[in-house]
């Protein structure tokens, strides 16, 4: 079991960059929408389910870093759906791609990193915590 120490630095450390990413994720998100309900015809080659998702997704970012921050035992849980999440709308990203529809380069890039850091953070958080499922304590006894 990691030492306690590890886990008090991490959870509130995690829970500040979670925080960071869905502000900025909601501001981006929200210029973006902006954009695409404004302009006519969009000069930049949007895709909207994975903007609407991501800007909705920046509440959950929040919530869950709040909740990493205060040492919430539903943290774990919340960065695990927002991972599953992520990776279905990347794949959903990688259909429309494959289907020909147009995109930018960037939303592929920043659904990397938004799938690459709620897994990390899902899998580390379940690793670093001191919360463990009833069955697991029961056979490490």
């Amino acid at each position: 079991m990691p030492s306690a120490r590890i886990s008090t630095f991490f959870h509130p450390t995690i829970g500040v960059f979670a925080v960071l990413f869905g502000v900025a994720t909601l501001i981006s998100g929200g210029n973006n929408i902006l954009l695409l309900q404004s302009a006519a015809e969009p000069t930049e080659r949007i895709v909207p389910f994975v903007l609407y998702f991501n800007f909705a997704a920046g509440f959950a970012y929040v919530a869950a870093g709040a909740a990493f921050i205060l040492h919430r035992r539903w943290a774990s849980t919340l960065a695990f759906a927002i991972a599953t999440a992520t990776l279905l709308v990347f794949t959903g990203l990688g259909v429309w791609i494959l289907l020909g529809y147009p995109y930018e380069l960037k939303t592929v890039a920043a659904m990397t990193i938004r799938t690459v850091f709620w897994w990390f953070t899902a899998i580390a958080s379940q690793l670093l915590s001191d919360v463990r499922p009833a069955a697991t304590r029961r056979l490490k006894q």
